[in-house]
C-alpha cells in the first residue's frame, strides 16, 4: 500500500512539474540565454579590449625606439596619436612621453603640454604631480621664483611623491633670483628629511655651502 501512495505522490510531483515548465519555461530559456549572452559579451569585451592594449603597447614601443634613435619629431607625433586613440592606461603614458619629446624642440610648448595633464583631473593625482614637476624643471631658467613657488609648493608637503625633487628646483630658482633667505629654507627642509636621497643631500649641501653666512645678531 505504501508503495503505491508513493508512486501517486511521484505522479502528482511530475504533474506538478509540468504544469510549471508549461507556465513559466519561456522564462526560465529566456534567462538562461540572457546570462550566455551576458557572459559571452563580457567575454568578447576583455578580448577587444585584451587585444587593443596589444596593439597599444606595441605603438608604443615603436615610439619609444624612434625617441631613442632621436628621430623625436617622429616620436612625438606617434605619442600624440597613441594618446588620441589609446585605452587610458597607455594614453596617460603617451601624454606624457608626447611632452617630453616636444622638450626637445621646444621647452615652453612642453611646459603647456604637462600644466595641461597637471590640471586634468581625469588624471591620477601622482600623474599630476609628476607633470607639475618636469614643467617647473623646464621653466627653471625662465620663470620667476614666485611663479615657481606657485606651482611647486603644494607638491614639497611632507608625504608627497616627488617632494625632494620640488624642494631642490625651488632652492635652485631661488639662487638663481638671489633670494638666499628662500634658498636657505628649502636646503633646511631637505637638509632635515630623513628620507632625502644621499645624492640629493651632497648636492644641497653644495648649494648650502654657496650661500653667505647668516649675519649674527
Amino acid at each position: 500500500m505504501s508503495e503505491l501512495f508513493d508512486e501517486v505522490d511521484e505522479e502528482v510531483r511530475r504533474e506538478q512539474l509540468k504544469k510549471l515548465w508549461d507556465q513559466y519555461s519561456i522564462f526560465i530559456v529566456a534567462g538562461a540565454l540572457l546570462i550566455i549572452a551576458a557572459v559571452g559579451g563580457w567575454r568578447g569585451y576583455e578580448y577587444l579590449e585584451g587585444k587593443k592594449a596589444a596593439e597599444a603597447g606595441a605603438v608604443f614601443d615603436k615610439a619609444v625606439e624612434l625617441s631613442e634613435q632621436n628621430k623625436h619629431t617622429e616620436a612625438e607625433a606617434a605619442f600624440n596619436d597613441l594618446a588620441a586613440k589609446a585605452p587610458s592606461g597607455y594614453r596617460m603614458l603617451a601624454r606624457l612621453r608626447a611632452a617630453a619629446e616636444a622638450a626637445n624642440r621646444d621647452p615652453q610648448a612642453a611646459a603647456k603640454m604637462y600644466d595641461e595633464i597637471a590640471a586634468d583631473r581625469s588624471v591620477g593625482a601622482p600623474e599630476q604631480d609628476l607633470a607639475k614637476i618636469r614643467a617647473a624643471g623646464l621653466l627653471l631658467e625662465s620663470a620667476s621664483y614666485p611663479n615657481m613657488l606657485a606651482r611647486l609648493e603644494p607638491a614639497t608637503a611632507p608625504g608627497a611623491t616627488f617632494r625632494h625633487t620640488a624642494r631642490e628646483l625651488l632652492a635652485l630658482s631661488a639662487l638663481r633670483a638671489n633670494d638666499t633667505t628662500a634658498a636657505r629654507r628649502w636646503l633646511d627642509v631637505i637638509a632635515g628629511d630623513g628620507e632625502t636621497p644621499p645624492s640629493l643631500r651632497s648636492r644641497a649641501e653644495a648649494m648650502q655651502a654657496l650661500l653667505p653666512p647668516v649675519a649674527k645678531s
